[in-house]
């Protein structure tokens, strides 16, 4: 089902699966959309769980932002929560792809008592300086900063999302850069630049819920290394959950994994608040 609601004068777009088990919110990454998604909302985990995918502001079918701040990671960070307090999506697994996950770090606070998050293509950095060791040495990263992107750039960035030798076409990924408003990668840049986001590996630290962090092996654009070297007491399984035969984009290279893995970690995180 897509409809929209109102948050913060603002209009945003998502797909809610109607299934009628524990919520479970859908944040996508930088350029994408809620579309991204489909694929779990129409499996075996959309029926299991109410899963909720949003459109970020200026992406999908949420219309573009007058404000230039709604591109920040607080302006981000607000709307995420605003739509799950809107939504009555309490006790909600969430999950953040890339930008989507550190926005949930930035909202971690401000979640509407989450029972758990889990992130995938998303380093957790202190500040601006980490980004250096967090990501892979990537040309394709700085697009995803750029404001005018064209077809060429579109799909070097897509590309980049996937594993070497990966059978999923590029184009959905690519089609879906192009259709986000140019201003949504200025205005994150520039959040960052201006260190306008909390220090994440303070927020993972601290956390109180459980974090699942998740990584496809074939992973072009974030380190391994630096997520194995992090402090994370609530560390799902103890360890970062690795999905072979997927790089950046493990959700849709292999989905039934992925469905697999988000299955499990929400029936412990169901398993945790009952105890």
């Amino acid at each position: 089902m897509n409809d929209s609601v109102v948050v913060g004068g603002r209009t945003i777009a998502y797909r809610d699966s109607g299934g009628s088990g524990r919520p479970i919110v859908f944040v996508h990454g930088n350029s994408s959309s809620s579309a991204t998604w489909q694929p779990l909302l129409d499996g075996d985990l959309g029926r299991a769980y109410r899963c909720v995918a949003l459109d970020l502001p200026g992406h999908g079918r949420s219309p573009a932002a007058a404000d230039p701040d709604a591109y920040s990671m607080p302006g981000y960070a607000a709307c995420v929560a605003d739509v799950a307090r809107a939504l009555d999506l309490d006790r909600a697994v969430y999950v953040g792809w890339s930008l989507g996950g550190h926005i949930l770090l930035e909202a971690a606070a401000h979640l509407p008592d989450p029972a758990g998050i889990a992130i995938f293509g998303t380093p957790p950095v202190a500040d601006a300086a980490g980004l250096a060791t967090a990501f892979l040495p990537n040309p394709a990263v700085a697009i995803g900063f750029t404001p005018e992107v064209d077809a060429a750039q579109a799909r070097a960035y897509a590309e980049s999302f996937l594993a070497p030798g990966s059978t999923v076409r590029p184009d959905e990924f690519a089609a879906d850069i192009l259709a986000t408003d140019g201003a949504a990668r200025g205005g994150l840049g520039a959040s960052i630049a201006a260190g306008r986001f909390v220090d994440e590996v303070a927020v993972v630290f601290a956390l109180r819920v459980p974090l699942a962090v998740l990584h496809g092996t074939g992973e072009q654009l974030v380190s391994l290394d630096y997520l194995r070297g992090l402090r994370v007491p609530t560390l799902w399984r103890g360890e970062i959950q690795l999905i072979e035969r997927a790089g950046h984009a493990p959700h849709v290279e292999q989905t039934a994994r992925f469905a697999a893995l988000l299955d499990a970690f929400a029936r412990d995180c169901a398993a945790l608040t009952t105890e």
